[in-house]
């Protein structure tokens, strides 16, 4: 299994990097900005964005796609975290930069990892909750998220909204007849190395809360960047029945 995406964030982090990382769909080409998206610091007390994620989350947290160990880094030192992801290269380097608990490991297959009732927040940030597929996709991972956590959990998801205009714009979008969705299909070049397509749904607020349907989960706030119109979107999810 290749894995040009994790390489290159790893041979930044250890300044072995000597080629760009590649973001490309179809005749489309981009370099990926890893140190910005990656790399930046996560501060709630400098930032309102991150303070109104960690203000819906506690411990155990699990994260999800937990990339370079960002958000894990943080988090660890108020409460145990679990830092899940499936790319060897990025759990060294979250291991390189002091991630306590870093695991490799698949986000769509919680019930095989965990037991019931594990964690009392769950995080997936970077539009992981994307790579589901399809809104059936969807609602299993959020019942199986459900499982993994406590009656009293809260989870934060992102996405982007293809109700928003702006979202056509990113590399790999795809319209989709069915209001509210969209796919991204793109792909990433390292060294001459290519990963797996990625074939991504975009959800709105409302096909999320679709999918949640059933699932133990209500969506209890959404919150958006540029000030309430952007077209990205973070979910504040908690169990039904519990405030």
């Amino acid at each position: 299994m290749t894995d040009a995406f994790g390489r290159a964030i790893r041979d930044h982090l250890r300044g072995e990097r000597n080629e760009p990382l590649l973001h490309r769909d179809g005749g489309e080409t981009r370099e990926h900005p890893i140190e910005a998206f990656y790399f930046a610091d996560f501060d709630p007390s400098e930032d309102p964005d991150h303070e109104w994620l960690a203000s819906w989350l506690r411990g155990p947290l699990v994260d999800l796609g937990a990339g370079t160990g960002r958000h894990a880094l943080f988090f660890q030192d108020a409460f145990e975290t679990v830092a899940l992801e499936p790319s060897p290269a990025l759990v060294e380097t979250m291991r390189d930069r002091g991630v306590d608990d870093a695991r490799e490991g698949d986000m769509f297959a919680l019930r095989e990892q965990f037991p019931r009732g594990r964690f009392g927040s769950a995080l997936a940030n970077g539009t992981q909750m994307g790579l589901a597929g399809s809104m059936r996709g969807l609602t299993e991972f959020l019942g199986d998220l459900a499982h993994v956590t406590t009656p009293d959990a809260t989870a934060v998801v992102d996405c982007y909204d293809p109700t928003r205009p702006a979202t056509a714009d990113l590399v790999g979008y795809r319209d989709d007849p069915t209001p509210g969705l969209a796919h991204r299909v793109m792909f990433f070049e390292y060294e001459g190395e290519t990963d797996p397509v990625l074939q991504l749904r975009l959800f709105s607020p409302a096909r999320l809360r679709e999918a949640a349907v059933g699932t133990g989960w209500e969506i209890a706030e959404v919150a958006r960047g540029d000030e309430g119109n952007g077209y990205h979107y973070r979910a504040a999810l908690r169990k039904r029945g519990a405030e």
